[in-house]
């Protein structure tokens, strides 16, 4: 009889996962966390890629489709703006139509505007493709972190999810400069998008086999999409009016009416998000969570040092010192290693330190990095200027990885998950444009109109230490705006007890 009543009891948990686990048509019966984390972690690898696979290959792509010095920005622009622009839009159409679903057609775009990008015959075409690759991983990158954090919710096994996840986006990052170093070289530039075509597909495959089903799509108002379009169209024209400080001065009136119409639709976005009807992109209540600001400010110029760095540090090593894309690449993977050691680090500290300790260390780290690079020279070599700072910024960068994710996730209510994601990887993506805007906006000033060595080094270490004082002020951000905790406790979590890498108010 006993083992009848068991029988019984596993058959009713197999019919009530069956029940509440089947809203996306055709996923998988019930949970699997270890399919689910490795899904996440090919997803996010493969976005992270895509944010540096291109940069070595830059150069090669401006000879080869006829780009000029500042219009090849919008290589990294067109991406970063699209996917930074959409990415609230995103979370929001995961939390209501499932992640699984929103996940599985954000990759399908993905690979597809991949294929498109390497099969370019001219600038706007490649323009056009980065920036229907950017909607592709607006769409699955908030659905993945989302399913991250609902199915690893707390304990250690939240702490190895996350430390496996920043450990991923890390050496996605840097593996990306490797792969596209060696494609460009000896394969051609077009290979940096068309590597990204088998990887859409790998990871297709994996979230429908690995990814849950989730609840049934939500049957509430619709999501805001007038407020996606005006948030993107606010930051594009922010971003090109920076852009264009090259040919016209800030104080001219072309300079300044871009920037107000670009104020103007930004502050109307935050309008539209108070009084509509429909869904808000994000409640704005969310913000008086001090864990949730804090974390995204935090994000906001990390995400605008690093996506400068990767950008000036390639250029000085190809255009200074006049390594191919092949050893340029090479080259990168001190850094790499850096952030993925910072990553596993991080998770070990996780047990003995708040997560605002490891986020105002790994600022600090990675800013000693940055003045480091500051100092670069145009007769410099790579073992003196390139490899000390990249170990030290690298390893500062994946201190901060899991801390600030966890932090601006952990404690937020379960149905705006992919919400709080989409805004964290929102702020990453757009401190990415705006600071690549700004920083090689102040280089490109500064190196001027005589292009030498000399004068391309100065722009580069003007970069980096401006660079630098970005990530200064993101410890500053952490020391003030997060809330003082104590380390989570030892051992084993009893229940009821804090987890690691917890964002407490």
């Amino acid at each position: 009889m006993r083992m009848s009543r068991d029988d019984n009891r596993h058959e009713h948990v197999r019919g009530a996962g069956r029940r509440h686990g089947g809203g996306d048509a055709g996923g998988p019966a019930g949970p699997r966390p270890g399919l689910t984390l490795a899904a996440v972690a090919v997803v996010q690898f493969m976005v992270s890629l895509d944010l540096s696979v291109v940069n070595v290959g830059l150069p090669r792509i401006a000879a080869g489709l006829g780009f000029g010095a500042v219009g090849l920005t919008w290589v990294v622009h067109a991406y970063a703006l699209a996917f930074g622009g959409l990415l609230l839009l995103g979370g929001k159409a995961a939390d209501r139509y499932g992640r699984r679903r929103v996940l599985l057609l954000g990759l399908g775009l993905f690979g597809l505007a991949s294929l498109a990008g390497g099969l370019a015959q001219g600038p706007g075409h490649l323009v056009a493709a980065r920036a229907a690759q950017g909607v592709g991983a607006a769409a699955l990158a908030p659905a993945a972190l989302a399913l991250l954090a609902t199915t690893f919710p707390a304990g250690r096994a939240r702490v190895r999810a996350f430390g496996v996840w920043s450990a991923t986006n890390a050496s996605g990052g840097v593996f990306g400069v490797l792969i596209g170093g060696l494609l460009t070289e000896y394969a051609g530039w077009r290979w940096v998008m068309f590597v990204n075509v088998p990887m859409a597909a790998a990871a297709l495959a994996l979230a429908w086999r690995g990814a849950p089903a989730g609840p049934p799509p939500a049957r509430g108002g619709r999501p805001d999409v007038p407020g996606a379009l005006l948030a993107t169209a606010g930051m594009t024209l922010l971003v090109f009016g920076i852009v264009r400080t090259d040919r016209y001065a800030w104080t001219s009136p072309v300079t300044l009416t871009t920037l107000a119409i670009a104020a103007a639709l930004l502050a109307a976005f935050v309008l539209v998000e108070r009084t509509t009807a429909r869904e808000p992109l994000i409640r704005l209540g969310l913000f008086a969570n001090r864990s949730v600001t804090g974390a995204n400010a935090y994000n906001l110029l990390v995400g605008a040092a690093m996506a400068s760095a990767f950008y000036f540090v390639s250029l000085y090593v190809q255009g200074v010192l006049g390594h191919g894309p092949a050893r340029t690449g090479i080259e990168f993977m001190p850094l790499g290693a850096a952030a993925i050691a910072g990553s596993v680090l991080a998770v070990r500290l996780g047990y003995r330190f708040a997560p605002r300790t490891l986020l105002i260390v790994g600022a600090l780290l990675t800013t000693i990095g940055f003045a480091w690079f500051g100092l670069i020279s145009p007769d410099g070599t790579f073992a003196a200027d390139v490899l000390g700072p990249s170990i030290v910024a690298g390893t500062g960068f994946g201190l901060c990885l899991a801390p600030v994710v966890s932090t601006a996730t952990t404690g937020v209510a379960a149905h705006e998950t992919g919400t709080a994601s989409g805004l964290l990887n929102t702020t990453r993506q757009l401190g990415a444009s705006l600071g690549l805007a700004v920083l090689g906006t102040a280089a490109h000033d500064r190196t001027g109109r005589t292009v030498t060595a000399r004068t391309l080094t100065d722009g580069y270490a003007l970069g980096m230490s401006l660079g630098a004082a970005l990530l200064l002020a993101g410890a500053l951000i952490a020391v003030i705006v997060l809330r003082r905790t104590g380390p989570p406790p030892a051992g084993a979590e009893p229940a009821g007890r804090p987890a690691p890498f917890p964002a407490r108010d």
